[in-house]
């Protein structure tokens, strides 16, 4: 037993030993730093913003300091309209160049002989109403410029599409943009923010270069409450405060932006009290009134034009009636045949009406009156000058953008010349 414990004493003095000579094995080499991440160097993207039935001089309120930094630091005017100084007509001309009595969506609501029995609304998407004019979208899609809409009128059509009758209707070819958002009032403006955003958060490969969103809440705040109202000043603070909010959110995002923020038209108050009956401009045996208030449109009946003549052309109060052909040619307006045949425009504040109306403002009226100037800013790399220019008309909007999106200059109804040097290509 000593014996054993002896050789084990000797074994563990051997192994000892062993750990004492026994080179050590060599460290692994350090690791190399990581390498900085590089943040993404982004090139600006444009982004176009309606702010339906923002009056020029909202501005002037205090209520809007985010929109008021852009136009501080940009280029900002009081724009005039197209006429008629209606939502659907306008925004066709900010995104084609065109006045209405050219791209055809010459109202709101309209008929077109091509199509009997039909009538066009604010929620027709078939392209035939829409393919007289390309929108910018579409041009820039063909350029290679990814582009996303959000809520924009007509940005849902497929232009350039037919729609064609099967088992279900469907539009057979035409372009829309990458990404669009059919409208729905019931999306807050904070959302229709947060989408924007979300569109810029993707991966470049799929990020949008041209941008537009629309915002409804000035327009019916200013329709239901009238423009000089609280409501109206308050509907202001809580969408700009959403400007300011998508502001931010780009800025940490570290997105350069070229802002094209505009508004399609102005706002004015109407009461009862300011109404020029219809029945005094045409018996409804001589003709069809198509539309009322800021001004009225009319289909005679077959066989009474000269009746219908005899009292809607004579001299009313508050209203000028003409022929279709007779409108001013200042108006730019009467050549389109989905004009009805017979115009009357009111003045302002007073509208045609055959019962009372429960709204407080509207528009439409004169596209030069002072109450329908519209917002028009732009803020971003490509305007380093900060500048107020004198008022000009919306169809040089479009010029404008492809100035912007490095798109060849296009023929039309108006060109860049407020801006010319004043844009950084």
């Amino acid at each position: 037993m000593a014996l054993i414990s002896r050789f084990a004493s000797l074994a563990l003095l051997g192994a000892l030993s062993a750990c004492a000579t026994a080179p050590t094995p060599p460290l692994p080499a350090a690791s190399a730093a990581p390498a900085a991440v590089t943040a993404e160097q982004r090139a600006p993207v444009t982004i176009l913003i309606s702010i339906d039935g923002f009056r020029a001089d909202y501005l002037d309120r205090g209520a809007t300091p985010a929109l008021s930094a852009l136009a501080g630091g940009g280029l900002t005017a009081a724009m005039r309209p197209s006429y008629p100084s209606k939502t659907f007509p306008n925004h066709w001309t900010l995104v084609t160049g065109l006045v209405p009595d050219h791209h055809g969506i010459v109202s709101n609501n309209m008929e077109d002989i091509a199509r009997p029995g039909e009538k066009f609304t604010m929620s027709t998407d078939d392209p035939f109403w829409w393919n007289a004019a390309e929108p910018i979208w579409v041009a820039a899609e063909k350029a290679g410029i990814r582009s996303a809409t959000m809520f924009w009128p007509g940005s849902n059509v497929a232009v350039g599409g037919v729609k064609k009758k099967d088992v279900f209707d469907y539009i057979d070819g035409g372009t829309r943009p990458d990404d669009w958002q059919q409208f729905n009032i019931a999306i807050p403006s904070h959302q229709r923010v947060e989408t924007l955003l979300d569109w810029m958060r993707r991966p470049a490969d799929v990020r949008p270069k041209f941008v537009t969103a629309y915002f409804d809440t000035i327009d019916t705040a200013g329709h239901k409450y009238g423009p000089d109202s609280a409501e109206v000043t308050k509907a202001l603070g809580e969408l700009d405060a959403e400007i300011g909010r998508l502001v931010a959110g780009l800025k940490a995002l570290g997105q350069p932006v070229n802002f094209v923020i505009v508004a399609d038209h102005g706002m004015a108050g109407i009461d009862n009290a300011r109404t020029v009956p219809l029945a005094s401009l045409a018996s409804a045996a001589d003709a069809r009134a198509f539309e009322t208030g800021p001004f009225a449109s009319f289909y005679p009946v077959a066989g009474h034009e000269k009746a219908l003549e005899a009292t809607l052309l004579k001299p009313h109060d508050h209203a000028q009636c003409w022929r279709k052909a007779e409108i001013p040619a200042r108006l730019h307006y009467g050549t389109n045949p989905r004009i009805p045949p017979y115009f009357c425009m009111t003045e302002v504040g007073w509208s045609v009406a055959d019962k009372p109306f429960d709204e407080k403002g509207t528009h439409g009226f004169d596209n030069r009156a002072p109450e329908m100037a519209a917002l028009f800013i732009a803020n971003g790399p490509a305007f380093p000058t900060a500048r107020k220019l004198a008022p000009f008309d919306n169809v040089d909007v479009y010029p404008l953008l492809r100035d912007v999106l490095g798109l060849p200059a296009k023929a039309g109804d108006g060109d860049d010349a407020p801006f010319r040097g004043l844009v950084k290509p």
